[in-house]
């Protein structure tokens, strides 16, 4: 039997966002979350951004759920792949918003601020982009 690595980190990625949007299965969000992430990685063609959002979604899943360590520890492996290979534009502005997340989760709010600051700072070439990043930066 082969599997398609990719395909189902594909479909788990979007299986996380209806359960964060819906909060059903708190627990099937964040193993859902963590098997996107392990089968992008083991997908032929995975790239670093690949992993970077794979990363980025973990920590979203344990802010929503108020993990905080959870969250800023995937936060920060999501900011390490942007920066080792060199990623811009909106993969390296929700890095930073990753970072500003979690430490808002944790109540750290000077900490939250900077990260935001970072964030909003990222030049992101895309409109629809950057207006979705300043409309998720608003929700910390």
């Amino acid at each position: 039997m082969t599997v398609d690595h990719r395909q189902l980190g594909v479909d788990l990625f979007n299986e996380v966002w209806r359960l964060i949007e819906s909060r059903d299965e708190d627990d099937r969000m964040i193993h859902a979350a963590h098997a996107s992430r392990y089968h992008w990685g083991e997908a032929p063609d995975c790239k670093p951004e690949n992993l970077a959002r794979g990363e980025w979604q973990v920590s979203r899943v344990y802010t929503v759920v108020g993990l905080h360590e959870a969250a800023l520890r995937h936060a920060r492996r999501c900011l390490d792949l942007c920066e080792a290979h060199d990623l811009g534009d909106w993969d390296l502005a929700y890095a930073y918003e990753a970072v500003a997340r979690a430490y808002s989760t944790a109540g750290a709010a000077p900490e939250a601020a900077a990260y935001a600051k970072l964030a909003a700072e990222v030049p992101i070439a895309e409109d629809a982009d950057r207006e979705q990043l300043v409309k998720d930066l608003a929700t910390l």
